[in-house]
């Protein structure tokens, strides 16, 4: 075991599975005291009964690490508080919280139900904020602390995803945010941008549908992004080493990290000495700024 993290204590929401389980394993390994947390069995399309928090706790034991189970939802506050306090009354403390628990209920924007749409907000930007509005008290009283929120390239324009986009994006503005208000405290919050082969990015409809389209391609580099890709970014940026690291935005994967440049003005009309009008903008805009733009949009990744 490495010694990155050594005494830290570390909570991984939707550990249960995919990229939650190989950042709760690879905090682990470095040192941590790690808080699994996942639903009993729920938000799972495997159809197994058995419980993945549990499993992923005996896998870091059986490795000589320090863990244990947590069954909250992060979707409401008693949940999310719960997951909290398991940390403080197993361990005593908080050092690290990784945002990380998802699900998907996909629709076209005029086919989707406010239950769906709920869903995916409530479990991704609430079930963020609510973590991190219990975990942040401990922190800014021990002056320290690590928080790594989970974002997805959906946010930049997915069709069929405007809940998960929007609740994705909101991830990386609530992230802006909350590093500028905890920096003094000795607290950094970063966003990450996984691409990884999960339960959730190699649905059957989902593969069905690449193969329809002839994207065999697709399918082969998406299956070879395993989520161990993404774990190492995310020791990092758990541990001290990390200290001046904050309000980032992050895209990871097999063998790649790149950091975001935040976003610039690239191209502007500027008038001198007033407003534009209305027809002024008809006339200028299709042949500057809005020169070779086109309404049916490709997917932005």
């Amino acid at each position: 075991m490495g010694g990155l993290l050594k005494e830290r204590v570390a909570v991984v929401t939707g550990a249960g599975r995919g990229i939650g389980r190989a950042e709760a394993l690879a905090l682990a390994a470095q040192g941590a005291k790690v808080v699994v947390n996942d639903l009993r069995g729920e938000g799972h399309d495997t159809g197994t009964p058995a419980v993945p928090a549990d499993e992923v706790v005996e896998e870091i034991k059986s490795k000589g690490g320090i863990a244990v189970a947590s069954y909250d939802s992060v979707a409401t506050p008693e949940g999310a508080e719960r997951i909290i306090k398991t940390a403080i009354d197993s361990f005593g403390r908080i050092d690290i919280l990784v945002n990380n628990a998802g699900i998907l209920r996909d629709h076209l924007v005029f086919r989707m139900s406010p239950e769906d749409w709920d869903a995916v907000i409530k479990v991704h930007l609430y079930g963020t904020f609510y973590c991190t509005r219990f975990a942040t008290p401990y922190m800014v009283r021990q002056r320290y602390g690590r928080l790594i929120n989970t974002s997805s390239e959906a946010g930049l324009g997915n069709p069929g995803q405007v809940n998960y986009s929007a609740a994705k994006e909101g991830i990386v503005g609530f992230t802006r945010s909350a590093s500028r208000e905890l920096g003094r405290f000795g607290i950094t919050c970063n966003v990450i941008r996984p691409r990884a082969a999960t339960h959730m990015t190699m649905r059957p409809e989902l593969i069905a549908a690449w193969e329809k389209a002839g994207r065999q391609d697709l399918i082969k580099e998406t299956a070879a992004m395993t989520p161990e890709g993404v774990a190492p970014l995310v020791v990092f940026l758990a541990s001290e080493a990390a200290e001046n690291i904050n309000g980032c935005t992050f895209l990871v994967y097999r063998g790649f990290v790149g950091l975001y440049d935040e976003l610039a003005v690239r191209e502007k009309l500027s008038k001198e000495g007033g407003d534009w009008t209305p027809e002024e903008l008809v006339d200028l805009i299709p042949k500057t700024i809005g020169k070779g733009r086109v309404r049916e949009l490709p997917p932005a990744f």
